[in-house]
């Protein structure tokens, strides 16, 4: 018998993906740039704001399925330019201080939004 998937909150109103899905322990998390919900459009500012909201619209998932940060083991980067790579690291850094997760970071030729960046986890209950 297979473990069941859980659907964790709804995705943008009129898209066909969710925030995560949850199978067994393992969260398995959408893409998330850095957009305000409330405001309805990415933050000003550039890729320093836009990283700290999209991690923080993760958190909000995590929180959703009852995880954090700290179960988070593999993350993927997706920005728009490479030119960008040393500040989203600065920000980065500053969310995974010890025992970061595995991640990759890829340049893309555009995001949704026309983004900076996005980011995607998954993440095992510990």
């Amino acid at each position: 018998m297979g473990k069941e998937k859980r659907i964790i909150g709804k995705g943008p109103k009129g898209l066909p993906f969710c925030e995560a899905v949850m199978v067994g322990d393992t969260l398995y998390m959408s893409g998330s740039i850095g957009f305000d919900k409330n405001e309805g459009k990415i933050v000003p500012g550039g890729i320093v704001p836009e990283t700290k909201k999209a991690i923080e619209n993760l958190q909000d998932t995590l929180k959703k399925a009852g995880m954090d940060l700290r179960d988070v083991v593999k993350v993927t980067v997706y920005l728009k330019s490479m030119d960008d790579y040393q500040e989203f690291n600065q920000v980065y850094a500053s969310y995974f201080k010890e025992n970061p997760p595995a991640r990759e970071t890829v340049a893309v030729s555009g995001l949704a939004f026309d983004a900076a960046i996005e980011l995607s986890f998954i993440a095992v209950r510990t």
